[in-house]
């Protein structure tokens, strides 16, 4: 099997997402590294309900909990030939990769989710989940429903699923039209119009944090979001990071980048199960699993 580490975003977080990797020795080092940076227990922090429900908290705790992940599989055995997180979960492949290290990655991560919970207080909106289209149907319908808001696919997740996004007038006009046509719509619980140009505010405090890391060359590629493209240089990765949340999020490319270079097997390094399910909708001759606990990684490094 050749293995390719995919990290989950924001929405995968609950309430204990945490505890399964402070049992194992390689998870809880990343997690006290991960407190002493932030200045919060994240073990402690995944246990309150409002603090998840924020951006700016849960952003870096889900980011520390990714890399924990990744590093239980490691301590196992496993290597990687590459690596692509969904949105936030990119920052976790850098770290996984060697391209960031875990304190630079959340460094720039808490400055992300900060500005990006202004951005939404500042320029309201929304996404909603369109299940049983693809990004060609889903931008269609964008189209009729836009006016004279902000409203486009963000996120490309599969063949059959897409994330709309964007002013909250035109995402309720667009699942209105959704729901006509027959089209399955969940509203997603966040704090603003993600990877659209409704984010903008954010983009200035982002790159700003960014000019103060180094990008390395990541010992393995990254299907990086904006392009849905194998990515090892550190100046396109910086120039792509700043671009990042006005930008889609192309995972199905993603998937299908790692999966052209000889990806075999997906594992899903992080809470949650979504990456696995949307993996095997795109890359269906491909093995997909979800690492959820350090005994998960055990089995699969037993296999």
């Amino acid at each position: 099997m050749t293995f390719a580490a995919v990290f989950p975003g924001q929405g995968s977080q609950f309430v204990g997402m945490a505890d399964p990797w402070a049992r194992h020795p390689a998870g809880m080092a990343v997690l006290e590294e991960a407190s002493e940076a932030m200045g919060r227990d994240v073990v402690e922090g995944a246990h309150d309900a409002e603090a998840l429900a924020t951006t700016e908290f849960v952003q870096p705790a889900l980011l520390a909990c990714d890399v924990a992940a990744f590093r239980v599989l490691e301590s196992e055995g496993l290597s990687f030939m590459g690596a692509a997180g969904h949105s936030l979960g990119e920052f976790a492949a850098l770290v996984a990769a060697d391209a960031l290290t875990l304190p630079e990655a959340l460094g720039v991560v808490v400055v992300r989710g900060a500005a990006m919970q202004r951005a939404g207080e500042e320029r309201p909106g929304t996404m909603s989940a369109l299940i049983g289209v693809g990004t060609e149907d889903a931008a269609a319908l964008c189209a009729e429903a836009r006016g004279d808001d902000v409203l486009l696919v963000a996120n490309e997740n599969s063949p059959a699923q897409v994330v709309i996004s964007g002013s909250l007038g035109a995402i309720e006009r667009a699942e209105a039209l959704a729901k006509e046509r027959k089209i399955r719509v969940i509203r997603l619980n966040v704090a603003g119009a993600f990877h659209s140009p409704l984010m903008e505010p954010a983009v200035g405090p982002i790159i700003d944090e960014l000019k103060r890391v180094e990008i390395r060359t990541p010992r393995f590629p990254i299907a990086e979001n904006v392009t849905g493209t194998l990515v090892r240089d550190p100046g396109d990765l910086l120039e792509l990071l700043g671009r990042h949340v006005i930008s889609p999020v192309r995972w199905e490319r993603c998937a299908r980048a790692l999966a052209a270079a000889g990806a075999s097997t997906f594992l899903e390094a992080g809470p949650g199960d979504v990456l696995t399910k949307m993996a095997k909708r795109v890359v269906p001759e491909a093995t997909a699993i979800s690492v959820n606990a350090p005994e998960d990684a055990a089995a699969i490094a037993g296999r």
